[in-house]
């Protein structure tokens, strides 16, 4: 590479000494954690995993970054605040990121650049994203030693706003703007992905919820024959037509549930006596519930229902839950359904902390290859906040903060003739957690 070197510029003085700078400090980085994910990017095998459903067309003899390269250092780049594939015009440079990549910070040759990335983005078809998709839910089950006993599938669309006529972009009343919605599914007591659809920024229709449920789920059961699964979503996913391929499936759900006359007229009694009761305690809030049968028109049966009905003395609200489970009402609405709530937190993680709303291309197929990518990088730092000691302040704490902590730490490379040398800051907050982490993941091995 070719040191650009810039003219010295001043800070205000310190101690009555002048201070300059200029970027002239050689073979830096600001991204010495990037070998903490490089670690543990080889140890899950994410890139690999999704390089064997791409087929590579080009030239074998011109081929200098071959796809599971790319790939690694894209979602190594996410992972580490680089959302953009432009960023990539410098940190193809950039030592850490080089010795990630398995090559020599000094004398390896630049890795690849952003259109070599952009033209990876733009290259999978329809049928390359679907086996990268089932990919995706592969690295899930693979996340565990041994296939565990039950799992609980929360399900939930976002808002990613769009900023032109991307295809697939709608107008949304709810939201006030066009945008998308893309389908999240997470694992409801590990936060661990499973998988992430782009799709147009409309309520799902019940077909719809059907086919993404089926396409999640059935590979789940290939891997764990006897594994129990619980489905949870909000109302948008109380769809007549996933309830009955759930129940034909022997799968659990616990869904939200829209208000309509039927049901206002059902509860009525129930509401009037959660209100007689709340006037005549005086409190302020009294939540009852209520456990029924019902059955709409088109279905074939009737289902499990409960009220949750809430009297303050600004009024009456009732929310309302199907589920195929047995228990209490309050039991399977505050403890069952209202736990849903943490997916939200996932949610934050992969698309604000992560930014998987950077989906500003205007082709389908190329946005749905970032949320891939997004979401490998979830893998990677939900890794390392699950190697965090419990006794570390950083115990439980948000990627965007790991990632200030632990990613964003300055180094320099020496590299000699028999071994490459990282110096890092002495006054680093968590240089032991990193030492630990360092030692975890090089010990894991590839």
């Amino acid at each position: 590479m070719e040191e650009d070197t810039l003219l010295a510029f001043t800070f205000p003085a310190v101690a009555r000494k002048k201070v300059s700078a200029s970027f002239d400090g050689g073979m830096l980085s600001s991204d010495a954690g990037v070998l903490l994910l490089g670690n543990i990017e080889h140890r899950i095998g994410i890139a690999r995993r999704l390089s064997l459903c791409l087929k590579d067309r080009r030239d074998p003899d011109l081929v200098k970054h071959t796809v599971e390269e790319m790939l690694r250092l894209r979602v190594l780049a996410i992972a580490a605040g680089y959302e953009d594939a432009n960023d990539f015009d410098r940190l193809r440079y950039d030592p850490i990121f080089k010795m990630a990549a398995g090559r020599s910070p000094a004398g390896g040759a630049p890795l690849c650049s952003q259109p070599t990335l952009s033209r990876l983005e733009n290259a999978p078809s329809r049928t390359q994203l679907g086996r990268m998709m089932l990919a995706m839910i592969d690295q899930f089950c693979s996340s565990y030693s041994r296939a565990p006993k039950s799992i609980i599938l929360d399900i939930d669309d976002t808002f990613d706003a769009v900023h032109g006529n991307q295809q697939l972009s709608l107008f949304n009343a709810h939201y006030d703007g066009r945008c998308f919605l893309p389908v999240h599914i997470y694992e409801g007591t590990s936060g661990k992905p499973v998988a992430m659809i782009l799709r147009e920024g409309k309520t799902p229709s019940g077909k719809e919820v059907l086919t993404i449920l089926k396409h999640v789920i059935k590979p789940i059961r290939s891997r764990w024959p006897k594994v129990d699964i619980l489905v949870r979503g909000d109302s948008h996913y109380g769809r007549s037509e996933a309830m009955e391929w759930c129940e034909e499936q022997g799968v659990d759900y616990v869904f939200g549930f829209g208000a309509n006359t039927v049901l206002a007229g059902m509860m009525r009694d129930d509401a009037d006596a959660v209100c007689v009761k709340r006037a005549a305690s005086g409190a302020e809030k009294l939540r009852g519930f209520a456990k029924f049968r019902y059955g709409a028109k088109n279905w074939k049966c009737e289902r499990r229902f409960v009220a949750r009905i809430e009297a303050t003395g600004k009024g009456l609200d009732i929310r309302y839950i199907v589920t195929s489970l047995n228990g209490g009402g309050k039991y399977l609405y505050e403890t069952v359904y209202c736990a849903r709530g943490e997916m939200e937190n996932f949610i934050k993680l992969h698309k604000a902390q992560l930014a998987s709303d950077r989906t500003s291309c205007r082709d389908p197929r190329a946005n749905q290859f970032r949320l891939i990518l997004h979401t490998a990088a979830y893998w990677l730092m939900h890794a390392v906040r699950k190697a965090v000691t419990r006794r570390s302040p950083l115990f439980r704490a948000e990627f965007s903060t790991l990632r200030l902590h632990l990613i964003k730490i300055a180094a320099r490379v020496m590299e000699g003739a028999a071994r490459i040398r990282i110096s890092l800051p002495t006054a680093c907050p968590h240089a032991a957690l990193f030492r630990h982490l360092a030692g975890r993941f090089a010990a894991a091995g590839p």
